[in-house]
C-alpha cells in the first residue's frame, strides 16, 4: 500500500492536478529513455548519421506511443530534445574530422569565412563546440530536414490522435 504519487506501475507514475490524479511517465522511465538516447548518440559508434537518426526515431516513436495516454511535462520533453540535438551536433562535428572539411561545411551552412576558419581550428571538444557555435549554424530545421523527429511534436500528435480515438470509442 502506498500513495499514488509514490507508485511506479508499468512505467507510469501518478500526480495530482487540482482535484484529479493523472498518469505521467515515471522518473525512472524518463531516465531509461534518456540512457537509450545516450547509447544511440555515442560518438564512437561508427554508423552513418542517417542510420543513427533512424534508430533514434524508432526509440522516440516507441516511447511516445507507449506513453501516449499519459500527461507529459513540456519542460522534460524540451530538455530531452535539446540534449539530443546537442549530442547530434557533436557527432556531426566529430564526423567532419579535418580542419578543411569543418571549415568548408561551416561556410556551406552560412558561416563567414574568417569565423569558419577560427571555429574549425578551435581546440575545444566536440560537445563544447556544439554548445558554443554549432547550434547557430546547424539549426533544428537542418536536423528536421535530415529526418530527426522532435520528441515534443511527435508526442503531442500521438497523444492528440489517442484522445480523438478515445473520445470516438466512448461516444459509441
Amino acid at each position: 500500500m502506498a500513495r499514488p504519487d509514490e507508485v511506479k506501475y508499468l512505467g507510469f507514475g501518478f500526480t495530482k492536478n487540482k482535484r484529479e490524479w493523472k498518469a505521467i511517465p515515471h522518473e525512472k522511465s524518463i531516465h531509461e529513455f534518456e540512457q537509450k538516447m545516450m547509447k544511440l548518440t555515442k560518438r564512437n559508434w561508427s554508423v552513418s548519421l542517417e542510420e543513427r537518426m533512424e534508430k533514434i526515431n524508432q526509440v522516440i516513436r516507441g516511447w511516445s506511443n507507449y506513453f501516449r495516454c499519459a500527461w507529459m511535462y513540456k519542460k522534460n520533453m524540451r530538455k530531452l530534445d535539446s540534449k539530443l540535438r546537442r549530442r547530434i551536433r557533436a557527432i556531426i562535428w566529430k564526423q567532419w574530422k579535418s580542419i578543411r572539411k569543418k571549415e568548408e561545411s561551416l561556410i556551406k551552412l552560412g558561416c563567414p569565412r574568417d569565423k569558419a576558419h577560427s571555429y574549425a581550428c578551435a581546440r575545444q571538444g566536440c560537445v563544447r563546440c556544439a554548445v558554443t557555435f554549432l547550434n547557430k549554424y546547424i539549426r533544428n530545421i537542418h536536423l528536421k530536414k535530415k529526418g530527426l523527429l522532435t520528441i515534443e511534436e511527435y508526442f503531442d500528435t500521438v497523444a492528440e490522435r489517442f484522445m480523438k480515438s478515445f473520445v470516438r470509442t466512448a461516444q459509441c
